[in-house]
């Protein structure tokens, strides 16, 4: 039976009925319209559907939330209907009282019945019909439901005198006629089944068959019959018909959506019989068609209520959306008002305008619903047009979204309308008739004096065009065309500024869509300023100017061919009445040529038009005779035509002197610029640039309108700018770095009234992603959605659910009815729309994003020579080629993020739940790490905390995520402990420091060739895409959980999105979503579980890894001692808990050494437990990272306890590579400490960890992980040759494990060693692999390690590998990504060597530009290497400026020089500043002291340094410390260029490699730092 209902609903015919009353669907009519048809019934005016149809009501119209119901029948059958209805009116109370008592719902139903004769006219013209039914019997129902309050039923008079009054029980109303119905039982003797019996007669003929009693409508079993179903279609809106007949939707798109109401109502005379009105009705209807249909907009409705016809009219439907949408429903307004008033037997025509968001969608039962819109803005234009009566009005909305002339309205006073609130101002329409008016054309844009233009491009192609023209006799045309918003009007501003100069007219005007339908209205705007007539006030001025210039051109007698053009009064002669128009305007034509032509002679005419699209077509052709003719430079700029342009503009594009430029978007830096300067700030933060950028696109006038919407929003706050040293760091304002404004903006002031620089920020809790974007944007995208085919909004709507970016994988699966060929044709049409970017993988996409396109020249001549079957082909092949691409496409992303937010809001609440839930239920199954990373946690074993999925796990799912990245199962782990020896047979205890040096490199090589050997069962196939994953998974399921109320399952996500973040090195996003994380978590923390305590503790470990990351260590060790205290693992405050805790945490890492060393393996841990452990480790190790960058005493033992405590927690993990971490670790802190005899030995237990590991997958990565972490701590403590050794093996394991991430770090620490070593020709090979993988991965971090050793090369290697200009260009670009701005040590490092080489070269001013950029970053202490590698170049920038101080003899250059003297010896005692730094900031100490004439200590420093130089091998240092104690102590005079000299005479690697140049004598191209200690003052 099921099967059987499908199908018949499914018909064409059946689709189309249920949309329309039995009345129409079973009428009879002959084409004539208007018809008018008359029968006898009961109504029915309520807000339910599903009970009528139960009762045999057919549901006439649809009114918002309410509906009127008939009861067709004979006369003599009313009073057994009116009982049916009356049953039926109380059932529907029923219905919702037991609704409130289940539900707790509030809901009351007002009816209204009345019975009668009924009238129906039908009335349209040849495509659309409409109904109405007429007579006292609906003027009476709709009072009934007037009168009655809520849960009353009221009879009308009439019907109360047709009913059947021994049934029911009434109520009189005073003063009324009508009666109320009493909820009581039936009289006496009847009963509430027993009624309505006599009707089933009546209803019998109507009766379906018994195998099909299921039915609520005989409409729903139509057959398929042609002429009814073009008969029916007729009184269905068009584009419900197309989403009828597109199968791929598979149902109608009901959404929100903003449209313009047009509510017409039509009051007549009198109350004439329906053949009478209905044929005012029918003209009305007919011109009300004609005028909507101008400007795609329809009706949506017709009826009949209180002597009144009322029209519902909408501008907007899905699919009908067009620009300018406000000020075409005013124009059709007026037009329908002034006709409407003309219509015989009409007495009033009152509109009402109003515009805003309404539901856009089907309402009713699904047999009988129709299409309408409900909403607060359809109450509105309704109420206006009945409180305002006889003229048009509108709100607030539509008039300001109009841009119309204020003097076409008037401001109405207010009236108190019954069910609306505070509709704001209303307006009336006075009418659209534009006055033409000389000087109202010209170009009016505001232009920033001083500030610098960010269309540098553009405005080169003038300069270069400009040029051209002054040296040449010809015509030039530069032409500029450009989307709405490009900024085209602000270049030709600019444009018109540059052309400003002696001997040059510049003419510059704009027009608008009025300006198209004024013949030669663009010349006459053009010849009136030539003449001088736009500053005559008065016509008599302007025909004195007329007569003095054309005196000697025109005869007097033709004078009055400027008469209508000019708006001047020359009488009108015998000669000019005689001709034709076409003879007139070839007159004038000639004429102004001959002025044009006298006036170039004496000046050159630079003509500039703003919106020339909207040139009307005879002054397109007066132009293109005129650049043949006379030599003028025209400018345009113009939105692209919409159909094709006019011959003669056609052939001024392809005209050989034509430069024809597309506009692209501005770059992103300019769009920051852009912000700055708009908002008179100096910086604005991080989050609001990325939203701007993003959501303009790069498009002006989108930034603006969006700048704009978050004003109004009151996002935006302004404050004083405050110094960042005297801000209290917090992890709220962790991030608060501003994103500042580039150089070329520093000369603009960007201060306030009163004189003082500010700052933009945001309101505290702001989400800018979920504000919704401004009107005037989302009105654009609607646009643009609404010109697409309905199967394609479907796809786009579809994508908006899934996000900004999405898979095709996933689009196809929340596609309804689609298959994959339908959806890559349509995902190709998409793309060719630029509706959608498409991309291979990741990497294709987030260059993408880094940069916006550019504007470009368009060669139309060329193009023009094309035969045209070639470019149909091109096209058609082009399509192809497109679909192809989306099949290789695996990401695709919305071109605009405004489309997919408009996209997405057009979706009813339940859709997008529905949606959502689809989404989520497809992404989990991958959310997780990448299958190179074996598809493990970010945060190991996170998922076995709670149960998060919606979707029901298998085995193959549950053990591919117990094998987490680094992690082993329960059972293997405990297989793998039994296994390993009591000692090695790989290190005997017998072998010498030297023979276990190599025995360990033999291993890494033995593993290496192994590699090699074994191939593709062991090397994965690709390369780690967990950012990927990360990117268009992991995140896109957060915001669907989060959709979806899941806060639990959004909160897992986020915690996993912040770690993988933190694993990609971008510290400011984990902070980011570690933010959304907190909100959540709020929430949360009110249901206390193990669940909830385990999130927090983790979200304070993460909280405390970037804090660490960003350099601040008190708020990281706060953060982590947190997190430890909610694992069960507090961590001591004082010194007596604190050697309490070390005296068992030491009992405990022997008890499990010797566990180890023995046979019994320890008893395994649970998965909950694994986790919790995991984390603990994480907070340890950063823990003595912390106290051991701290110098005071007593910090060593807090230190030593973190570092005993993470080794326990690893052992007690049972897991390799968290034990062999944790022992590297324990070494590397021994080291740092100078305990000698305890890095060994856990260096050597890591390396026998290691030996039984199998060669394959987590194995082969722990070896690659060994020896990159031993060539680093190798690298710290000043051992290079083994720290090359180490890393070059290192860097072949991580080649070929295709891991960049791991790859990249191995490659920047080999480069340092290798620097230090001067083993220039292997720094290079590695440098170039090291470009290659940045380059290849996008990687941005090595990239700028590329660069800071480039740097320190031609700092102190004396070549050049990649040129200074180069280096600079790359920070300058650069700066304000957010991986290098949030982390520490790799900018301190790039601004401090610029600093240093300005500072050679004695340019204090750039010196001090890149110091003070590198100051900030400097207290960013995290104990990093690569933080002592920046902080040691910012002290050398400082302490060259030292002697800048001394040699100028400054007072406090003393204090100065003890200052950074201390802050040298500082850096020297904290624990982790590795060896290899020594000699560097010895050198640097020993140059304080001589400078300050400390001969004794500069000598110990200077000797110190040459020690540990030669003891570490380090070359580098090493030859330039004997240089300098040389250069010190000698006789010879300073130079005061010897710095510059020595860079103009730096050679390139090039020179090196060709022998051009000897290796050696590069190494004497060493600065030497000035030293004068005869004139020393102190």
């Amino acid at each position: 039976m099921g099967t059987r209902r499908e199908e018949l609903q499914d018909r064409t015919i059946v689709r189309i009925a249920a949309h329309l009353p039995d009345l129409i669907v079973y009428g009879d009519y002959s084409q004539e319209r208007p018809s008018v048809d008359y029968f006898d019934g009961v109504l029915m005016f309520v807000d339910i559907s599903g009970k009528l149809l139960m009762f045999g009501g057919d549901i006439l119209k649809f009114a918002g939330d309410a509906l009127l119901a008939l009861w067709k029948v004979e006369r003599k059958q009313l009073k057994n209907i009116i009982t049916v209805v009356i049953k039926c009116s109380l059932e529907i109370h029923g219905l919702f009282e037991a609704q409130e008592v289940e539900e707790g719902l509030d809901v009351r139903v007002k009816i209204g019945l009345a019975a009668g004769h009924i009238s129906m006219l039908v009335f349209g013209d040849d495509t659309r019909n409409y109904f109405l039914v007429i007579g006292q019997a609906v003027d009476d129902v709709r009072l009934a439901q007037n009168m009655a309050r809520m849960n009353d039923v009221i009879l009308s008079p009439n019907c109360w005198q047709l009913c059947d009054r021994n049934m029911i029980e009434i109520e009189r109303i005073p003063d009324q006629r009508a009666v109320k119905l009493n909820f009581g039982k039936p009289k006496p003797g009847r009963t509430w089944v027993s009624l309505g019996q006599g009707t089933r007669a009546s209803l019998a003929k109507s009766t379906p068959p018994p195998a099909l009693l299921d039915f609520l409508r005989l409409a729903c079993i139509l057959d398929s019959d042609p002429k009814l179903e073009m008969s029916l279609q007729k009184y269905v809106m068009e584009n419900i018909l197309k989403q009828i007949d597109d199968k791929q939707l598979g149902g109608y798109l009901s959404e929100l959506r903003p449209v313009t109401i047009v509510f017409v109502n039509l009051m007549f005379k009198e109350q004439d019989k329906p053949e009478v009105i209905g044929t005012a009705i029918q003209d009305a209807c007919v011109h009300i068609t004609s005028v909507l249909k101008v400007f795609r907009g329809q009706i949506n409705k017709v009826f009949m209520f209180d002597k009144g016809c009322s029209f519902l009219c909408v501008f907007g439907f899905p699919g009908e959306k067009a620009p300018d949408e406000f000020s075409h429903a005013l124009e059709s307004a007026v037009d329908i008002f002034d006709f409407c008033s003309q219509v015989h037997k009409i007495h009033t025509v009152s509109i009402g305008v109003a515009s805003g968001v309404v539901f856009c969608g089907i309402v009713g039962h699904t047999v009988r619903h129709e299409y309408t819109v409900i909403g607060q803005k359809v109450n509105i234009a309704a109420r206006m047009m009945m409180y305002y009566p006889g003229i048009v009005t509108c709100d607030s909305v539509t008039y300001n979204g109009s841009n119309l002339p204020a003097y076409f309205f008037k401001e109405l006073p207010k009236k108190a309308m019954k069910g609306v609130g505070d509709s704001g101002p209303v307006y009336q329409c006075l009418g659209l008739n534009e006055k033409v008016m000389f000087g109202m054309a010209y170009l009016i844009c505001n232009r920033n004096e001083g500030y610098p233009s960010r269309r540098d491009k553009e405005i080169r192609y003038f300069m270069r065009t400009m040029k051209e023209f002054l040296m040449s006799n010809c015509s030039r045309i530069l032409m500029y065309e450009g989307l709405f918003g490009y900024g085209k009007s602000q270049i030709l501003m600019e444009i018109e500024y540059l052309a400003q100069g002696e001997n040059h007219r510049t003419i510059a005007i704009a027009l608008t869509k009025i300006s198209f339908h004024q013949n030669f209205y663009t010349v006459q705007i053009l010849m009136a300023n030539v003449l001088g007539l736009d500053t005559c006030r008065h016509y008599k001025e302007r025909q004195t100017n007329l007569q003095s210039r054309v005196r000697r051109l025109l005869d007097e007698k033709f004078h009055c061919l400027l008469n209508d053009i000019f708006h001047v009064q020359f009488p009108i002669s015998r000669e000019i009445s005689r001709m034709s128009t076409l003879r007139k305007q070839k007159q004038l034509e000639a004429l102004f040529m001959k002025i044009l032509e006298q006036t170039v002679k004496e000046e050159r005419i630079i003509f500039i038009i703003d919106e020339a699209q909207f040139v009307d077509v005879a002054s397109w052709t007066f132009m293109e005779k005129l650049i043949r003719t006379v030599p003028i430079f025209i400018i345009m700029s113009l939105s692209p035509f919409v159909g094709l342009p006019c011959a003669a503009a056609s052939a001024i594009m392809k005209n050989r002197n034509t430069t024809y430029i597309t506009l692209g978007p501005m770059q992103p830096i300019d769009i920051r610029n852009k912000v700055c300067l708009d908002l008179n700030v100096c910086s604005i933060p991080k989050e609001l640039e990325t939203y701007l950028v993003e959501g303009s696109c790069g498009i002006p006038y989108y930034c603006e309108e969006l700048l704009k919407n978050l004003d109004r929003h009151q996002v935006l706050v302004f404050q004083q700018m405050e110094p960042e040293e005297k801000t209290k760091v917090t992890w709220n304002n962790l991030f608060n770095n501003f994103v500042k404004p580039t150089e070329e903006l520093k000369g603009f002031s960007l201060r306030n009234e009163e004189g003082s620089e500010e700052v933009c920020n945001l309101v505290s809790g702001v989400r800018l992603k979920n504000l919704s974007p401004p009107s005037s944007l989302k009105e654009i995208s609607l646009v643009q959605l609404d010109s697409m085919s309905l199967s394609h909004q479907m796809l786009v709507r579809c994508a908006a659910i899934i996000g900004l970016t999405f898979t095709t994988e996933l689009l196809f699966e929340v596609l309804p009815c689609w298959n994959m060929k339908m959806m890559i044709k349509a995902l190709a049409t998409l793309v060719e729309l630029n509706v959608f970017y498409c991309f291979r993988n990741g990497k294709d996409l987030r260059l993408a994003l880094k940069q916006n396109a550019t504007s470009f020249e368009v060669h139309h001549r060329s193009l023009s020579l094309r035969p045209s079957e070639e470019m149909a082909h091109s096209e058609e092949e082009e399509l192809q080629e497109l679909e192809g691409e989306v099949i290789e496409c695996h990401i695709i992303r919305f071109s605009q993020p405004i489309m997919q937010k408009t996209a997405y809001e057009l979706w009813l609440k339940d859709q997008k739940k529905a949606m959502h839930l689809k989404c989520a239920r497809f992404l989990e199954e991958n959310a997780h790490r990448c299958d190179h990373c074996r598809s493990g946690d970010f945060i190991p074993y996170h998922h076995f905390m709670v149960d998060i999925r919606l979707n029901t796990l298998d085995m193959d799912t549950i053990k591919k995520m117990t094998k987490p990245r680094g992690i082993q199962a329960k059972e293997e782990i405990n297989l793998a402990k039994s296994e390993v020896p009591k000692r090695s047979e790989l290190l005997p205890e017998n072998l010498s420091p030297e023979e276990i040096k190599d025995t360990i490199l033999g291993f890494f090589d033995l593993v290496i060739t192994r590699l090699r050997t074994v191939g593709e069962d062991v090397i994965p196939l690709e390369s780690c895409q967990c950012e990927e994953v990360l990117e268009i998974v992991i995140l896109p399921l957060a915001q669907h959980f989060v959709a979806l109320g899941e806060n639990n399952k959004a909160l897992y996500y986020f915690l996993e999105i912040a770690a993988a973040y933190l694993t990609l090195g971008d510290n400011y996003m984990a902070y980011v979503y570690l933010n959304e994380g907190e909100k959540l978590l709020k929430i949360l923390r009110q249901k206390k579980s193990w669940r909830r305590t385990f999130e927090s503790a983790t979200f304070y470990s993460l909280k405390g890894q970037v804090c660490f990351n960003m350099g601040q260590m008190v708020l990281a060790k706060k953060m982590l001692r947190k997190a430890l205290k909610l694992f069960n693992r507090v961590f001591p405050y004082n010194m007596i808990s604190l050697f309490l805790q070390s005296h068992v945490e030491k009992n405990r890492h022997f008890h499990y050494l010797n566990q180890q060393g023995s046979d019994s393996s320890p008893p395994g841990v649970g998965k909950k437990e694994l986790n919790k452990l995991y984390r603990q480790t994480a907070c340890f190790s950063l823990l003595w990272r912390i106290y051991s960058s701290n110098y005071f005493f007593h910090y060593k033992f807090y230190g030593q306890l973190a570092a005993v405590m993470q080794v326990n927690s690893a052992l007690e993990t049972q897991n390799d590579f968290q034990i062999i971490n944790a022992y590297l670790d324990y070494s590397l802190y021994h080291q740092l400490a100078g305990c000698q005899g305890m890095w060994f030995k856990y260096e050597l237990m890591a390396m026998e960890q290691i030996v039984n590991l199998p060669l394959k997958g987590e194995g082969i990565e722990i070896v690659a992980l060994v020896a990159g972490r031993l060539a680093h701590i190798k690298y710290i403590m000043g051992h290079l040759d083994l720290a090359i050794e180490l890393g070059s093996r290192a860097h072949k394991l991580w080649s070929l494990l295709r891991n960049p991430n791991k790859h990249y770090l191995v490659l920047c620490r080999l480069c340092k060693s290798l620097f230090l070593k001067s083993r220039y020709k292997q720094l290079i090979q590695v440098l170039g692999w090291l470009w290659d993988l940045s380059v290849a991965e996008e990687h941005i971090f090595s990239k700028a390690f590329f660069y800071f050793v480039c740097l320190d090369i031609m700092l102190y290697s004396g070549f050049i590998y990649r040129t200074f200009e180069e280096c600079v260009e790359f920070i300058c670009q650069n700066e304000d990504n957010r991986i290098l701005k949030f982390q520490s040590g790799i900018l301190l490092g790039l601004y401090s060597c610029v600093a240093i080489w300005y500072a050679r070269l004695q340019d204090w001013d750039e010196f001090h530009t890149f110091s003070s950029r590198a100051k900030p970053l400097v207290s960013r202490r995290t104990p990093t290497v690569l933080y002592y590698e920046g902080i040691a170049r910012y002290l050398e920038g400082q302490v060259l400026y030292l002697q800048k101080q001394i040699e100028q003899q400054l007072e406090n250059a003393q204090d100065r020089g003890v200052e950074l003297l201390k802050n040298l010896e500082s850096l020297v005692a904290q624990n982790t500043t590795g060896p290899v730094f020594y000699p560097r900031l010895y050198h640097l100490m020993a140059y304080v002291c001589i400078l300050m004439g400390d001969g004794q200590n500069c000598d110990l420093f200077l000797n110190t340094a040459l020690r540990l130089s030669e003891t570490q091998g380090n070359m580098l240092e090493k030859c330039w410390l004997n240089m300098s104690k040389e250069w010190w102590y000698s006789t010879l005079e300073s130079l005061e260029d010897q710095w510059l000299q020595t860079v103009l005479s730096l050679p390139s690697w090039e020179k090196i490699l060709s022998g051009k140049v000897n290796i050696h004598d590069v190494q004497k191209n060493k600065f030497l730092m000035r030293v004068n200690i005869l004139d020393n003052p102190f």
